[in-house]
């Protein structure tokens, strides 16, 4: 598979990293197959965003306003096949860039908003009865995950159990603290490393450390015993992983996977972001039972296989 493949997302603090680390991991597949991929909007000034595209050589380019104006920018950049994976774009974005002749697919989560596209990517648990008479590669399927991902599993090293804490790449709800204060409220020993910015200060005498957003997240994931997090993209790359996780949700369009997730058992809801007090029983269960995190674990590594990224860069090709 040759030619030139744009992506349209963004990242920033007001609309995390989720969408552009779902599409780096496609990209990453569609360069292994000789096509070039460009994205084509905004990463918000976050330097750990821009520089997961500089460091596999990914151009990024502004993204022209409005539906028409992005459709002219597509044809002028020669560009085989349009992958929109963003909650803001106009609805006539994709019929914009479908009648300048550039097919699209259109990575959803739930709801369409509207947008209109050749193949639909829903990665959901549960995706495949919700979108009746779509084109739609649907389920987990398709989740896509990068390739530092791919290369890890979970390997929890046992003892005081160690968690992660983390909630998207900028913690734009300002969360954090209230969790950190909901495990040390269990009274549980516990470890913590926490991926936050670095105004937040955890409680005195824990042993808890602050990282920013880093590119090993994907081995720190895979050494700790438990994950806090919310039910963003990161859900897909634990279940793979097979590591033991609580889930919260910081935005409503979390919600559909939080349910998907949590009501198969393959983690624990901890309810919503903005109350973690009331998690405090269900965070010391977690803690002081190995079994139970276990339990999570072997049933979130049976869902994810890791080849989806093949399967949706296989559909593309096939649409272009």
């Amino acid at each position: 598979m040759n030619g030139r493949v744009g992506v349209r997302c963004d990242a920033g603090p007001g609309v995390g990293v989720g969408h552009l680390v779902r599409c780096v991991a496609l990209a990453e597949e569609l360069s292994a197959r000789g096509t070039e991929v460009l994205f084509l909007g905004d990463v918000g000034g976050l330097p750990w965003a821009a520089a997961q595209l500089e460091r596999r050589g990914l151009p990024l380019l502004p993204a022209r306003p409005g539906a028409e104006a992005l459709g002219s920018q597509a044809a002028c950049l020669d560009l085989d096949a349009v992958v929109l994976d963003s909650y803001d774009l106009a609805p006539e974005t994709g019929m914009a860039l479908r009648r300048a002749g550039i097919p699209v697919l259109a990575i959803i989560d739930g709801d369409t908003r509207g947008q209109s596209a050749d193949l639909y990517l829903d990665q959901n648990l549960g995706a495949e009865d919700r979108h009746a008479g779509l084109p739609v590669l649907a389920g987990t399927r398709y989740v896509l995950l990068r390739d530092e991902v791919r290369r890890h599993r979970s390997v929890p090293a046992g003892g005081i159990p160690h968690v992660l804490c983390f909630f998207g790449g900028t913690d734009a709800t300002g969360v954090t603290m209230g969790w950190l204060d909901a495990l040390a409220a269990t009274g549980v020993p516990f470890s913590a490393t926490v991926i936050a910015p670095e105004t937040v200060v955890p409680p005195p005498g824990l042993p808890i450390s602050v990282l920013p957003p880093t590119d090993e997240l994907p081995r720190l994931m895979a050494q700790a015993d438990l994950v806090i997090t919310a039910a963003g993209t990161t859900v897909w790359e634990l279940l793979y992983l097979g590591v033991p996780t609580a889930l919260t949700w910081v935005r409503d369009n979390q919600l559909l996977g939080y349910h998907g997730v949590t009501k198969r058992g393959l983690a624990a809801g901890l309810g919503a972001g903005n109350d973690p007090s009331s998690a405090v029983p269900a965070l010391r269960e977690l803690l002081a039972e190995p079994a139970r995190r276990a339990r999570y674990a072997r049933r979130g590594r049976r869902v994810v296989d890791g080849l989806g990224r093949e399967r949706v860069a296989d559909a593309l090709a096939r649409i272009r």
